[in-house]
């Protein structure tokens, strides 16, 4: 694979193609894990891979998130022959983790900060006591858009991305609802839409930041993480590099911060063509930096 093709590879697979029914047969096999965090060690302000050589391992495996609760865990693996992006979901029982389901992927998923609904690109499911409901539209208002990833604040707010291609130029919008009606999807200003292939925004629930990933030319390489911080004006900061602690020369994408707050989760390619990405996560406490230092600089000027 060429490094040009990564981000096709990362679209193509994004996009609403209509799969097989999910199942939860088996088809992929994990040991039991126990204790908190699927059972790992959490990070310090070095970011370490995700449960080495049982989620992260020599493969494509990305788009790890916890639900809220923290008592769920999903990412999304292709493993052998033919490239096919399977959704794998533990659950929690008591203290161990155990694989409950598998499905191809319809979308990047994310969860409403209450736990209640599971986002997919322009799809979602509600949750149906232990189960999920068959997956619905969001509506019309974002037919137009090949939306890769769409997160959702407490306040219902949507933001979300588009493929962009063949120049990677995609923008990222939101939509917010208002009176109890959704208003129809706006494009972020220069703060956010600048640059190259932004993607796979990530909306705080408290909606104070927005991360995303893209080019820049001041960038490490490769797709850099961005964080916005909110105004006291409600307007948005200038974007900040989340730096050399999160992003290297390769690709780096798709941030999320872990329901409890603690943990950044975001996926690192290790190899120039993107052959070898893995989930990777930091303590989060590294945006409350980023905020200190941007809230400094500001009362120095």
């Amino acid at each position: 694979m060429k490094k040009a093709s990564l981000l096709v590879l990362i679209i193509t697979i994004s996009s609403n193609t209509v799969f097989a029914q999910e199942s939860k047969e088996s088809g992929f096999n994990f040991p039991d894990l126990e204790g908190p965090y699927m059972g790992q060690k959490p990070p310090g302000m070095v970011a370490e891979p995700f449960a080495l050589g049982i989620i992260s391992t020599e493969g494509w495996e990305v788009e790890g998130v916890f639900a809220p609760g923290m008592k769920e865990f999903y990412f999304t693996t292709s493993r052998g022959e033919p490239f096919s992006p399977t959704v794998i979901g533990f659950r929690q029982e008591g203290n161990v983790w155990k694989k409950y389901i598998e499905f191809r992927r319809r979308g990047e998923m994310a969860f409403s900060p209450d736990g209640s609904r599971m986002h997919m690109a322009k799809g979602y499911k509600d949750r149906i006591g232990d189960d999920w409901s068959e997956r619905k539209s969001i509506g019309s208002s974002f037919e137009e858009f090949q939306i890769m990833r769409l997160t959702a604040s407490s306040k219902a707010t949507y933001v979300f991305d588009e493929l962009g291609m063949p120049n990677g130029d995609g923008v990222i919008r939101y939509s917010r609802l208002i009176d109890g009606e959704r208003e129809m999807p706006r494009p972020f200003g220069k703060e956010i839409n600048t640059g190259r292939m932004n993607a796979h925004p990530f909306i705080a629930p408290d909606e104070s930041y927005i991360m995303w990933d893209g080019r820049r030319e001041e960038g490490y390489g490769g797709s850099d993480i961005y964080i916005s911080f909110r105004k006291a004006d409600g307007s948005w900061g200038d974007a900040i590099n989340m730096g050399d602690k999160v992003n290297t020369a390769h690709w780096d994408a798709y941030a999320s911060v872990t329901p409890d707050g603690k943990y950044l989760m975001f996926n690192r390619s290790l190899d120039e063509d993107g052959n070898n990405i893995d989930i990777y996560w930091i303590d989060a406490q590294i945006i409350e930096t980023l905020r200190a230092k941007q809230q400094s600089s500001k009362k120095q000027k």
